[in-house]
């Protein structure tokens, strides 16, 4: 069964009957970055600065919170619970957003996969004004759970929290990139030009919304997903349902299987969290030939697997390809010993 195609308009119309609060810098820029392309021998290459959404150094997160938040203050929260990694570009912009909008914000960050120094996004957290609380749970079902038992306990002691919650929580967030993409293809439209391919990394509601968008908006160019993570469970179809979540909210009638859904954990290295030397090389060289600073964990990566692609021809270099820039350079810094000095 086929379903219409949506013009960008169309696409925002749709978004306009969902609680949204204006946090992010939109739209935010798209730039060529000939020099890059033409040092891994691809033809035209653009960067859409997703890394420049505001709220404290910006990301996809931030562009999530417009509606996450939103519908935190639809629901009369005074606390907002979150939690993630100790090094989350995720926490660091909603801790932000909360001192903005004068919510308290409550963070549980795990240190299973990064030291707890009080250095990039962790000490931008402690200065936005969070309650930081530091755990050695893994990020995944095991922190989920704890997110909920900390709620529950604010919710007995007579506050109203809203906790991150990765069944409704991700559903609403996929809306915003679905919005991204709508944003993507108009700006790319203004140059008479039609992207053939879209790189981001993500593994839940970004790339469940990039999915999602792609269907809505009737791109023929791949979105390709690079998976920052291994989550255990199968991520094509996890995101293919959050997918279909978000068109039941947005009134769509696309509908995604996991084979619409094209995620690649091949960059993950040797894990979430750590430098691998083929997203090292991939940040050296966009650092070197277009000033533009990608973080170690998740853009790295996904910029590593954009060069592999055109290295091994599996990427068309004839049309114009697009990288998402989804932010997370304050990270840099927490990584100082694993990006100084020879890649290994």
């Amino acid at each position: 069964m086929s379903h219409p195609i949506l013009t960008p308009d169309e696409v925002r119309r749709c978004v306009a009957k969902m609680p949204r609060l204006a946090l992010a810098h939109l739209p935010t820029p798209l730039e060529e970055i000939p020099r890059f392309a033409e040092s891994i021998g691809a033809g035209r290459l653009f960067i859409k600065r997703d890394d420049c959404t505001g709220m404290l150094f910006g990301g996809n997160k931030t562009r999530h919170n417009e509606f996450l938040l939103a519908e935190a203050l639809r629901q009369n929260a005074d606390v907002i619970v979150w939690g993630a990694g100790v090094q989350s570009n995720n926490c660091r912009q909603t801790a932000a957003a909360c001192a903005k909008l004068g919510l308290e914000c409550r963070l549980y960050l795990s240190r299973a996969s990064h030291n707890d120094d009080v250095q990039g996004n962790l000490l931008l957290d402690h200065l936005m004004g969070a309650k930081v609380e530091i755990v050695d749970i893994p990020v995944g079902p095991g922190l989920d759970d704890l997110l909920q038992a900390k709620a529950a306990e604010l919710r007995a002691a007579g506050r109203q929290p809203y906790c991150w919650d990765r069944v409704h929580g991700r559903p609403i967030a996929a809306v915003s990139y679905v919005l991204c993409l709508a944003e993507i293809v108009e700006q790319m439209r203004s140059r008479g030009l039609e992207p053939g391919a879209i790189y981001a990394a993500a593994a839940g509601a970004t790339g469940a919304g990039l999915a999602l968008g792609r269907a809505a908006l009737g791109l023929k160019g791949a979105v390709r997903l690079i998976l920052p993570i291994r989550w255990p469970w199968n991520v094509r179809e996890d995101m293919a349902e959050v997918a279909n979540r978000t068109a039941e909210l947005l009134g769509l009638p696309h509908r995604l299987t996991a084979k619409d859904v094209e995620a690649s954990e091949d960059y993950i290295g040797a894990g979430y969290g750590t430098v691998s030397s083929q997203g090292r090389n991939a940040m050296d060289l966009l650092a070197r030939t277009e000033g533009i600073l990608l973080d170690p964990v998740y853009t790295a990566k996904a910029m590593g697997a954009l060069i592999d692609d055109v290295s091994h021809r599996r990427a068309d270099t004839g049309s114009p390809i697009v990288f998402i820039h989804t932010g997370g350079t304050p990270a840099v810094f927490a990584y100082r010993d694993e990006l100084v000095g020879p890649v290994k």
